[in-house]
């Protein structure tokens, strides 16, 4: 990956009349790519945290349910030479859910347009993935070691968009590590036992950090949530169940 600055000394020098052999052994970059980059203009790479004064992401939208997906199943490594700062962006999308895998790629490509979105297959499920400089810019919980084992928290900016779309936020945490299915429960009556179903979302994160966070998007959208085990949020009551049906759902 070049520069951006040295692909357009190479455009700009392309224009002036050099012609490609002067300008690839002036540069060390070959024709083909200098052909490209004559041909193809590059598209501005703004990070909008970058800019001066920082602005928030665009669309909010996108940005919160990728966020959501992030702090469940993605990571972000730096890639290739280090000198150079590039980092992936990963988010695992379990097989058995097909539609989730396009969704991200959906989000993530709306996030930042221009950079490729591709997809890996591994056992089980796809990572969908996308190189940039400015990932950890825009998930600044980007750190070593897993997320459980370290402070997550959202910064104030980021807490903007969460308020401003939290209905996307949910449904990107619950897509990532949540579930929506139906609960069976036995019940020991006189005449023998009666059975009752009912649909339940369940949340489960290690980290208490991102649980809190769940929670506080749960409260804010008036959903009624609890505790069902140590590191698992349980959503059951009806209207909290039909509450997040509305934008939420199975995960295809």
């Amino acid at each position: 990956m070049y520069d951006q600055d040295l692909r357009a000394r190479a455009v700009a020098m392309l224009a002036a009349g050099h012609n490609l052999q002067d300008v690839s052994q002036a540069l060390a970059v070959p024709c083909f790519t200098l052909r490209y980059w004559r041909e193809s203009p590059a598209r501005p790479r703004s990070c909008p945290r970058c800019a001066q004064p920082p602005s928030l992401p665009d669309p909010g939208c996108d940005y919160a349910y990728l966020l959501g997906l992030y702090l469940g199943d993605g990571c972000i490594n730096l890639i290739g030479d280090p000198r150079k700062r590039v980092w992936v962006l990963r988010i695992a999308c379990a097989d058995k859910w097909p539609g989730l895998a396009e969704e991200c790629r959906r989000a993530m490509s709306a996030v930042r347009p221009d950079n490729r979105v591709w997809t890996q297959q591994s056992i089980g499920c796809s990572f969908v993935s996308a190189s940039s400089r400015h990932w950890p810019c825009l998930f600044p919980q980007q750190g070593p070691g897993p997320k459980h084992l370290r402070k997550i928290a959202l910064e104030p900016w980021q807490q903007s968009v969460v308020a401003a779309f939290p209905n996307e936020f949910a449904r990107g945490l619950f897509h990532s590590d949540g579930c929506r299915f139906t609960n069976r429960v036995r019940r020991p009556l006189a005449d023998g036992d009666h059975w009752y179903e009912y649909p339940r979302y369940m949340f489960t994160n290690e980290s208490a950090d991102i649980r809190v966070l769940c929670g506080e998007v749960l409260d804010a959208l008036g959903v009624a949530w609890r505790y069902s085990k140590r590191n698992t949020i349980s959503v059951a009551r009806r209207e909290a169940v039909a509450r997040l049906d509305e934008f939420v759902g199975p995960k295809y």
